[in-house]
């Protein structure tokens, strides 16, 4: 659980590490780059969803509830089952943190490839962009 204000330090700590990251290069760091690309993008989502009145105050999203849904699946998507909240580019947002979770435990336990590292931080930063273009400016 968390307020606006830990949201915000908690995103600011991610950006740090992830920047810090980008600066040796992305390929040297995959567990620093998996572990904090996966928690910023769910804090960003909290912290819109919040701002936003979708979700009250204390509402926790995890990131394992984005498992993505198989073709021809009948049960809902876990995220639709925990989550009820209707928004802006959903389908759009959910793709972005599908593919970065798909990819987090091989970043962070596994051989992560290169292209792996790459997938997951672009990922990132379009989710980033379009989360901050729904709402503006959401850490600083």
């Amino acid at each position: 659980m968390g307020s606006i204000a830990d949201h915000k330090r908690r995103i600011q700590e991610n950006i740090e590490e992830i920047e810090s990251t980008v600066a040796v290069g992305i390929e040297k760091k995959p567990v620093t780059m998996g572990m904090h690309v996966s928690a910023c993008s769910v804090e960003l989502l909290e912290l819109y969803l919040h701002k936003t009145g979708k979700i009250p105050i204390g509402k926790v999203i995890k990131h394992d509830w984005f498992k993505r849904p198989l073709p021809g699946q009948k049960v809902e998507p876990m995220i639709e089952r925990k989550l009820k909240a209707d928004f802006l580019r959903k389908e759009e947002i959910y793709d972005l943190l599908y593919t970065i979770e798909e990819n987090r435990n091989n970043l962070i336990y596994g051989r992560a490839t290169k292209h792996q590292v790459e997938l997951v931080f672009n990922s990132f930063m379009k989710l980033r962009e379009i989360l901050t273009g729904l709402a503006g400016d959401l850490y600083d």
